[in-house]
C-alpha cells in the first residue's frame, strides 16, 4: 500500500513537471511568435571606410542605381553599389566639398543641386570622372551666423524651379524666442535656374522635412514656441502656418503675405514679458481657463494654414524631418501611395495616409519602423525599393547609438497585420486593414479606446495635449471580408487629434494583435455621407459579461496602507511610462533624448518634486541634453506619482 502511494506520488511530481515544462515552452515560442518591427522591415547598415562621416544631411537615388549623400561637414558622396550585391564592397567617391552644411539633394539633367546654409547650389561634372568641376551660385539669401539658421532642400517643383525652406534664428537675451533677424528666415523660398527667387509662404520654425504629394508641396515643422507639437503642413503660396516671426517681411513687395507682426499680435498674445528688468521665458499656463488654438487664429486670419497631420510630441517623434512618399508599387510593402515622414529625436519613421475633405488635407498617422542608429534626417528609394537613410543628431540628440550613419530599410516580403489606412466618416471612422479581422474580437466594443485633444497655440515652448475628452464609441460594424471596421461615435471633435487604440482586436488566421495597435486622426473637418443606424452596429462588450462574484477576505487598515504604498515592478510602471509618452525620450538605463531614469534618480527629487518637475520642467537643471522637455500637465498625479516612486526607487 505505501509502495503505490509513493508510486503515485511521483507520478504526481513527474506531470507536474511535464506541465510546468510544457507551459515554459509554450510561452517561449509565443514571445519569439510575437511579431516585431523587424520581421517585416529589416535596417542593413551601409559600410563606411574610416576616416568618412557621414552626417546624413541629404540622400538621393541617382538614375545609374548609385546613392548620393551630402554631409552636415560639406561634402557630396557619390557610393557605388550602396547595397553591396554580389558581395562586391560599396565604392565612395567625393564629389563636391567645402560646402556649407547642406542639408538636401536634388538632380536634374545630370546635375546635383544643394541648398547650403546661404545659398542653392548647382554641382556640374563637366568630365565624367564623378568629381563636380562646377560650383554654380543659384540664388543666395542674407545669413545673420546664428546657429539655428539651418536651410534645407531644395525640392523639385514640378515646373522645374525650386522650393527652399529656412529655420528661424532665436533672440540673444530672448534665447527662447524665435525670430527672423534677416529677410526669409522662417520662410519658404520658390528658386528658379535663372537667379529668380519667389517668396512663399511663411510660419517655418524648424522646417526640416519637405516634399512633394501628388505634385503639391508638404513640409514637416519641430515643436517649438508657437509650434505645440510636430506635424506635416500642405503649403499652397501665400499661407502662414504656425510661427509668427517670419511675418516681419511680408510688406517686402514681393510677399505673398499681407499679414504684419502688428496686426497678429494685437488679436494673440506675445508673452514678452519684463521682470526686475529681464525678459522672462513664457511657460505653458496649467489650467488656462481660455487658451488660445491655431483654429481660432485662422477665424481672424484667413491665411492661417491648419496642419494636415499632428505627429503628437513624443508619441510620433519629438523633431519630424523628411517627406517621402512610397512609389515603388509594392516593392517595399503593402503601403504603396502612402506618406513616409522620419523623425530626428526618435530616431524612427512614421506613416501618413492624407484625404481631402471639404477641400482641406486631413488624415491619419501611424508608427512604422523605430531602431535606427541615429537620427532620421533624409530618405529616398532607390530602384529595388530599398528605402536609403541618412542620419545625424549633432546639436539635437536622438535615441540611437552613433552620431551619424547611412542605412537602409527593406521589405522582407511579409505582411504585417496593421491598421492600413484610416478614413473619416460623418460618424466616427472607417479602419482598413491589411488582413482580415477577427470578427468576435473587432465586434467587441471593448476592444477599442480612444481620446481626443488639441494643442495649445502660445509663445512657449511646445504644448501639452489640452482640452482631453474621452471619445464614446456607440457600435463598430466589421465587413463581410473582415478588411474594414466602421466605428460610430457621438463626440467627433473638428481640429482635434482622435487618437483610438484598438488592444483586443485581432487577425482572423493568426489571433494576432495589430503590430502598430493605435492611430492618430487629425480632424480638420467631418465628412459628409450617411450615418450608420444604431441597429447595424454591433454594440456588446465583454466586460459587461456576467461573472462569478468572488468574496474577497477583509484586509486590516495597516496591510492596505501598504499595499497602497507598494511601488510598481518594471512590468507594471511599463503601460504608465508608454501612456504618458515618458519613453519616447527616456530609457531606463541609458540616455536618449533626455537623461536615463536612474540617472533622474540620482537627483534625489521626492515623489511630489518629480511630479512638479513633470508637469512644470525646468531645462536648466539639465544643460548637457539639447533638447527642452515640454510641460507634461496631461498626465494623471495619480499615475505622476506611481511613476515618480518607481523611479526613486531605481536608486
Amino acid at each position: 500500500m505505501m509502495n503505490k502511494i509513493i508510486h503515485n506520488k511521483v507520478n504526481n511530481s513527474i506531470k507536474i513537471v511535464i506541465i510546468l515544462v510544457v507551459i515554459g515552452f509554450t510561452q517561449i515560442i509565443i514571445a519569439q511568435n510575437t511579431p516585431k518591427e523587424e520581421d517585416y522591415y529589416r535596417i542593413t547598415k551601409v559600410p563606411t571606410p574610416e576616416g568618412i562621416k557621414v552626417e546624413g544631411g541629404g540622400v538621393l537615388s541617382l538614375p545609374d542605381g548609385s546613392i548620393a549623400v551630402c554631409t552636415r561637414r560639406g561634402d557630396v558622396w557619390i557610393i557605388e553599389n550602396p547595397t553591396m550585391g554580389n558581395g562586391t564592397p560599396s565604392k565612395f567617391i567625393k564629389f563636391a566639398s567645402g560646402l556649407h552644411e547642406p542639408l538636401g539633394l536634388a538632380y536634374r539633367d545630370g546635375a546635383l543641386y544643394t541648398a547650403q546654409r546661404g545659398e542653392l547650389t548647382k554641382l556640374v561634372d563637366t568630365d565624367g570622372d564623378r568629381i563636380a568641376d562646377v560650383y554654380q551660385t543659384i540664388y543666395a539669401w542674407p545669413l545673420s551666423t546664428h546657429y539655428h539658421e539651418y536651410s534645407f532642400g531644395p525640392v523639385l517643383a514640378p515646373d522645374d524651379a525650386f522650393f527652399v525652406t529656412a529655420n528661424v534664428a532665436f533672440g540673444s537675451e530672448e534665447w527662447w524666442r524665435g525670430e527672423s533677424r534677416v529677410p526669409w528666415r522662417g520662410w519658404t523660398m520658390k528658386i528658379y535656374e535663372d537667379g529668380r527667387m519667389e517668396p512663399w509662404a511663411t510660419g517655418m520654425r524648424s522646417p526640416a522635412g519637405y516634399g512633394l504629394i501628388d505634385g503639391e508641396l508638404f513640409y514637416t515643422d519641430n515643436q517649438g514656441d508657437w509650434v505645440g507639437s510636430g506635424g506635416l503642413w500642405h503649403l499652397p503660396k501665400g499661407v502662414v502656418t504656425a510661427h509668427p516671426a517670419g511675418l516681419k517681411w511680408s510688406g517686402h513687395k514681393d510677399s505673398p503675405i499681407k499679414l504684419t507682426e502688428a496686426e497678429f499680435y494685437a488679436k494673440i498674445d506675445m508673452r514678452q514679458v519684463k521682470k526686475n528688468g529681464r525678459y522672462v521665458k513664457p511657460e505653458n499656463i496649467i489650467d488656462e481657463e481660455d487658451p488660445d488654438f491655431v483654429y481660432e487664429a485662422k477665424e481672424s486670419f484667413p491665411e492661417m494654414q491648419l496642419p494636415a497631420v499632428v505627429l503628437p510630441h513624443g508619441i510620433l517623434g519629438i523633431s519630424n524631418s523628411e517627406v517621402k512618399v512610397d512609389k515603388t508599387e509594392g516593392k517595399f510593402g503593402p503601403f504603396s501611395g502612402q506618406v513616409l515622414i522620419g523623425d530626428m529625436g526618435q530616431s524612427k519613421i512614421m506613416r501618413v495616409v492624407l484625404e481631402k475633405v471639404k477641400g482641406e488635407y486631413q488624415g491619419v498617422a501611424f508608427d512604422f519602423r523605430s531602431g535606427f542608429q541615429s537620427g532620421v534626417m533624409r530618405m529616398d528609394f532607390d530602384k529595388s525599393g530599398n528605402l536609403f537613410v541618412g542620419e545625424t543628431n549633432r546639436g539635437w540628440g536622438s535615441a540611437g547609438t552613433t552620431n551619424s550613419g547611412l542605412e537602409y530599410l527593406t521589405w522582407t516580403g511579409r505582411v504585417p497585420f496593421e491598421m492600413k489606412t484610416v478614413k473619416s466618416m460623418p460618424d466616427g471612422f472607417e479602419i482598413e486593414f491589411t488582413k482580415p479581422v477577427d470578427k468576435s474580437s473587432a465586434e467587441d466594443l471593448d476592444s477599442y479606446k480612444g481620446k481626443s485633444y488639441i494643442y495649445k497655440y502660445h509663445a512657449a515652448y511646445g504644448s501639452p495635449q489640452a482640452n482631453l475628452e474621452t471619445i464614446n464609441l456607440k457600435g463598430v460594424k466589421v465587413s463581410e471580408d473582415g478588411y474594414k471596421v466602421r466605428i460610430v461615435t457621438d463626440n467627433l471633435r473638428p481640429f482635434y487629434v482622435h487618437e483610438m487604440t484598438l488592444p483586443g482586436v485581432k487577425e482572423k488566421e493568426s489571433g494576432q494583435l495589430t503590430l502598430h495597435p493605435t492611430f492618430y486622426y487629425t480632424l480638420n473637418n467631418i465628412a459628409e455621407g450617411d450615418r450608420l443606424e444604431l441597429s447595424q452596429l454591433s454594440t456588446k462588450r465583454s466586460s459587461s459579461i456576467k461573472k462569478k462574484v468572488v468574496k474577497k477576505p477583509r484586509v486590516s487598515k495597516t496591510a492596505a496602507t501598504k499595499k497602497r504604498k507598494t511601488v510598481l515592478t518594471d512590468a507594471q510602471v511599463q503601460p504608465l511610462l508608454t501612456n504618458n509618452t515618458c519613453v519616447a525620450c527616456h530609457h531606463k538605463e541609458k540616455r536618449l533624448v533626455g537623461p536615463s531614469f536612474k540617472l533622474i534618480a540620482k537627483r534625489n527629487y521626492t515623489d511630489e518634486e518629480m511630479v512638479k518637475l513633470i508637469y512644470n520642467p525646468q531645462p536648466k537643471n539639465w544643460p548637457e541634453y539639447a533638447t527642452p522637455m515640454a510641460p507634461m500637465p496631461q498626465v494623471p498625479k495619480v499615475e505622476a506619482l506611481k511613476i515618480a516612486a518607481w523611479i526613486n526607487s531605481l536608486k
